[in-house]
């Protein structure tokens, strides 16, 4: 029986979490009856203290009620700075820059780009993301999503991101098209190591290194094990060790046409053996 988690699941379930994304960008951005416009200078006063009306946050132009988490971002919260200060906030940070990003150190300012970036230099501190990778993009689509899901949506804010109308500015179909294309690398990176899966790997000082296949080497499950390759990428400086399937026709053989060989992805372009290492070995030593 094959396992669960092979090729066709995870592609199927990349493919749907796909249309799901491109769904909700698509409600996101689509206008609603009574919506409500915010200024920046008025968002400003929902910082959650006595006598505020309320305790928003902003992330990429839409406004969320955080009364929930008031712990986190009410005055004096550890989070305080984030709330209702920014056009686009990422307020939800990696272990990395939970101490790195204080809200001392960006209070009153749109740093966007510093929550994805790490860059706490005037030069980071800032809200301009053009030029932040298809990956970086896919992150703060994936935080808006968290808050989407989590809080309460209350409205937008004219600036960067949406204007008076209420509808989105290029620069936000910037960042979707940005995050689109970060999904895409992602489908392609699964799909590659779904064909590849990352070998075992193991070193001592009195043994020296070893590399070998299992059948869920690289987190990969799948009911065949394979054998130690060097994986060549373009424009990579050194190759990285796969697991390669040595049965059936190539993976990227089209579907339904007759076997033209029986040796898996044996005879990829990209692949290398090991040298010393039998070309059918699960696993390679090399001792010191």
């Amino acid at each position: 029986m094959r396992r669960l988690g092979g090729r066709g699941l995870l592609l199927g379930l990349a493919a749907a979490a796909a249309a799901v994304v491109a769904a909700r960008w698509m409600g996101w951005w689509s206008g609603r009856a009574g919506l409500r416009l915010f200024v920046p200078e008025e968002l400003a006063r929902y910082r959650g203290g006595p006598g505020d009306p309320g305790l928003y946050l902003a992330l990429l132009g839409r406004v969320y009620d955080v009364s929930s988490g008031r712990r986190h971002y009410e005055p004096g919260a550890h989070y305080s700075g984030f709330a209702a200060f920014s056009e686009f906030i990422q307020a939800v940070l990696s272990p990395v820059l939970h101490s790195a990003l204080r809200p001392s150190n960006i209070h009153r300012r749109d740093a966007s780009r510093a929550f994805v970036t790490g860059d706490r230099s005037e030069a980071g501190l800032v809200d301009d993301v053009s030029d932040l990778s298809f990956s970086e993009a896919l992150a703060l689509q994936n935080w808006l999503a968290f808050y989407e899901k989590n809080y309460e949506f209350v409205g937008r804010v004219i600036g960067r991101f949406y204007g008076e109308d209420g509808l989105p500015t290029p620069e936000l179909m910037q960042v979707e098209a940005m995050a689109s294309r970060g999904a895409e690398v992602g489908r392609r990176a699964l799909q590659e190591k779904q064909k590849f899966p990352p070998c075992n790997a193991e070193w001592s000082s009195s043994r020296g290194s070893r590399l070998w296949c299992s059948p869920d080497s690289g987190g990969v499950s799948r009911d065949w094990a394979g054998v130690p390759r060097k994986l060549y990428k373009p424009g990579a400086k050194e190759p990285h060790c796969v697991c390669v399937r040595t049965t059936g026709p190539p993976s990227d053989q089209t579907s339904g046409l007759p076997a033209l060989t029986n040796r898996g992805d044996l005879d990829h372009p990209n692949l290398g053996e090991y040298p010393g290492c039998p070309p059918l070995a699960i696993t390679c030593p090399f001792p010191l």
